[in-house]
């Protein structure tokens, strides 16, 4: 079946090159009994592949169950798998069937896999090598004929590496592996599911249809969209009940998205802002350096004049600014310096030093912490401007809807 068939039997619509070669892997390994993992993030919509991959399978006529083993307590998981006998634990009043008994024959889907127990993970493993499991209580071998279908949400190979997650097992359902790229990743799919979801709604609760402006269209595209297409669906039911104006304007769209997302919120910019794409970090950089820069530049401005005799002051005077200079510029990381100015003296050999400067420095270890030096940039404006959060986000370069989280990331 072709790709644009797939879409439109199972309601999946997008042009994206990510989600078309997904659908292209799901629609070529239908046909066999290989075990799937599927990964992607909360909401991406692993579970339409997981029914792509049954209905294009011999199995389709079998039953199909989708099992969230990360909302099943640990001690009776291994009785929903695989069912167990009268009196096997207390509160088992008689003999159930497990989801594999159920739906031999058919497909099982195991979402969130990587919640499930080390414990259950044996017996899964058992299943896939052989078809056999072993009910809760009892001493009989039972046999199925199941397809499993996997899907997790988190890097598994990672929990492997933590001893969370069996290697075996990983390997033996990692047979084909299918990514369902997250709907940031499908920028151009984004408008097209927002028209979809709030024609449905719009529909559904009978108001009229919803349309949205230039700049609502650019936020909608460039937002990063961390819930994914449930994320979508909601703020497109959410516009559908609420908004009167079915204009939907830039600023009225900002009003449904969370200004702290996970710290994937959408990026602004103040309008006296050069137009250039600066990530924070970025910024804060900037200015280390530039202050670095300055304070070398003024170093080398103090010690031509004192050895040129560019300005005529008292020696006193020369070691007392001199001094004061250095205690005034304070850079993070930089150590500690003092200046000492000695008498002149009449040597042929310290000519160019006349002023015989020596310097006393302690060497302080140079703390590499962004965390550290974004908190003292960010208390120095504040106490700059006093405290004034709008003054202080121009003075960083930075929104101030940015300098609020920061503020409350930071505890300052």
């Amino acid at each position: 079946m072709e790709i644009q068939e797939i879409k439109q039997r199972f309601g999946i619509i997008g042009n994206s090159p990510l989600l078309n070669r997904a659908i292209n892997i799901a629609n070529q390994v239908a046909p066999t009994d290989i075990s799937v993992l599927i990964t992607g993030e909360s909401g991406s919509g692993k579970e339409v592949f997981s029914h792509i991959i049954h209905q294009m399978s011999p199995r389709k006529h079998g039953p199909f169950i989708a099992v969230n083993c990360g909302a099943i307590p640990e001690g009776t998981i291994d009785s929903e798998l695989f069912g167990h006998e009268k009196g096997a634990y207390t509160g088992a009043v008689g003999e159930r069937k497990g989801y594999f008994e159920t739906v031999n024959g058919g497909t099982i889907f195991l979402d969130e896999i990587a919640e499930m127990p080390l414990g259950t993970q044996a017996r899964l493993l058992r299943v896939l090598e052989s078809g056999q499991y072993i009910k809760v209580g009892s001493s009989k071998v039972e046999k199925t004929n199941v397809r499993v279908i996997a899907a997790t949400n988190v890097d598994v190979y990672e929990a492997v590496k933590n001893g969370k997650f069996r290697e075996d097992l990983y390997y033996r359902l990692n047979t084909v592996p299918l990514r369902i790229p997250p709907l940031r990743d499908r920028k151009e799919d984004v408008y097209l599911l927002f028209r979809k979801f709030t024609s449905d709604f719009t529909d559904k609760y009978r108001t009229p249809p919803i349309q949205l402006d230039e700049d609502a269209q650019q936020i909608l595209i460039n937002y990063s969209w961390p819930g994914n297409i449930r994320q979508l669906k909601n703020m497109a039911e959410q516009l559908a009940v609420l908004e009167r104006d079915r204009i939907i304007t830039g600023q009225t769209l900002l009003s449904y998205i969370p200004a702290e997302a996970t710290g994937r919120n959408l990026p602004m910019r103040l309008d006296n802002q050069p137009k250039e794409d600066f990530s924070e970090r970025d910024i804060l950089y900037k200015v280390l350096f530039d202050m670095k820069r300055d304070m070398v530049e003024l170093k080398k401005l103090v010690a031509d004049i004192i050895e040129h005799g560019g300005v005529s002051v008292n020696h006193a005077t020369h070691s007392q600014t001199l001094n004061q200079l250095y205690r005034d510029i304070e850079l993070p990381g930089t150590p500690d310096t003092q200046f000492t100015l000695q008498q002149p003296v009449n040597n042929n050999n310290n000519s160019t030093n006349p002023y015989n400067i020596t310097h006393e420095a302690e060497e302080v270890e140079e703390s590499l912490s962004l965390i550290d030096k974004e908190s003292d940039l960010i208390r120095k404006a504040l106490k700059k401007h006093k405290g004034k959060r709008k003054l202080a986000a121009n003075e960083l370069g930075i929104s101030e809807r940015t300098l609020y989280r920061k503020i409350k990331e930071l505890n300052l």
